[in-house]
């Protein structure tokens, strides 16, 4: 897509965010809830399909594209983003990473078009950061096809999926680590899989995650992702769907931070204090030049690794060194929002504290901030520290 095509839908989701969502917020972080109006809206828009191909039904943006689209839909509760963020992101990328043609075609354009949102069941209570311990099993059924048991936890859109991308490992290959496991579609009406109650969790309100639990979920043979070929690639299609999730959230986060910059400026130069605005006093200005370089840093850095990865020239170390730095880098701004607001900052229905919420949950998901030391680690190691 031509970027003078990609800045009108920017600019068109970032009217959408302040006139329809911003709004919204309060009341979507009290009732759990993204209301309906703001959903149909969402896929009307294209948002279901920003990051899938123009020949399944999405936009087709570039990474360098999805990050300046993803920057808008981070000003506002990150909620609104999680409803279609698996369609684009985790989940989406199961299917463009490794399945087949005739899979792609029948399945991405209900994707990209919201017909259905997809969930990516990988994580269990024993396989979190290391996928390597996945216990969910899958062996053949007697009339060929395959049987999965296992539960998964942490789902996004679990309540709402339509289909599930269910990783589970090969009875003949019991093991752990990589070899042996590999990817399912499961459509969420198959006998067995059953959906729990919704997570309470502390911030990101209106982004529902639960657990799945599949008891002999009976699925045909074409419900393998790749087909024959995708046997025991499960693991590694979903460390290539990841590298694209962690430049995502990075995205994410340099938009939050820049709506909570906003929000300590405006609250600075309203709020007064011995006669006189709070951002007259250097320590205030001290704060806001920190979060102010954060950002700035966090958007660059954000652009230099998009770049990379359209180029192809970098997937692993750049997409880890953008997540772990803005997703720490968003919780440095929301604690100094926060300060700067005062008392004020700590009570319910400000902005600013449901932001503080919602912001600690990046720093965890797509990979802890310690998996991204990992990651980044031995790639710098193994290029004797080069860029």
């Amino acid at each position: 897509m031509d970027d003078s095509d990609v800045n009108e839908i920017v600019a068109s989701v970032r009217r959408f965010i302040r006139e329809k969502v911003v709004p919204l917020e309060s009341h979507i972080d009290e009732t759990d809830t993204i209301p309906d109006d703001l959903r149909a809206a969402a896929a009307a828009m294209g948002l279901y399909g920003f990051a899938i191909p123009e020949e399944y039904g999405g936009l087709g943006l570039t990474m360098s594209q999805e990050a300046s689209l993803v920057m808008e839909l981070g000003w506002t509760t990150p909620a609104f983003r999680s409803m279609f963020g698996t369609n684009n992101g985790i989940a989406g990328h199961v299917l463009l990473e490794g399945a087949t043609e005739e899979q792609k075609k029948l399945y991405l354009p209900r994707l990209a078009s919201g017909e259905w949102t997809a969930s990516f069941a990988l994580t269990e209570a024993e396989a979190g950061s290391d996928p390597g311990d996945l216990r969910t099993g899958a062996r053949r059924g007697g009339d060929g096809g395959w049987v999965l048991n296992g539960a998964k936890r942490f789902i996004t859109n679990a309540p709402l999926a339509d289909v599930f991308m269910v990783f589970a490992r090969d009875a003949d290959n019991p093991g752990r680590g990589a070899d042996g496991i590999s990817a399912f579609l499961v459509p969420a009406d198959t006998p067995g899989l059953t959906v729990g109650p919704r997570d309470h969790k502390m911030g990101q309100q209106g982004a529902w995650t639960a657990e799945v639990f599949l008891d002999d979920v009976a699925v045909p043979d074409s419900a393998l992702i790749g087909g024959d070929a995708g046997l025991g690639q499960g693991y590694r299609t979903a460390m290539r769907c990841l590298a694209h999730g962690r430049l995502h959230i990075a995205a994410l986060c340099v938009g939050l931070a820049q709506r909570l910059l906003e929000e300590t400026v405006g609250y600075a130069k309203s709020r007064s204090q011995s006669g006189r605005p709070i951002a007259e006093f250097q320590l205030i200005q001290g704060l806001i030049a920190d979060s102010q370089t954060d950002v700035y840093a966090g958007r660059a850095m954000v652009a230099a690794a998009a770049g990379e990865f359209d180029r192809r020239e970098d997937l692993r170390m750049a997409p880890s060194c953008a997540k772990y730095f803005c997703s720490e880098m968003v919780g440095r701004v929301a604690d100094r929002a926060v300060q700067v607001h005062g008392g004020v900052g700590y009570m319910r229905g400000v902005a600013v504290e449901r932001f503080y919420r919602d912001a600690r949950l990046f720093r965890i998901y797509e990979g802890t901030s310690q998996i991204q030391q990992i990651v980044i680690a031995k790639q710098s190691l193994a290029r004797d520290g080069r860029p």
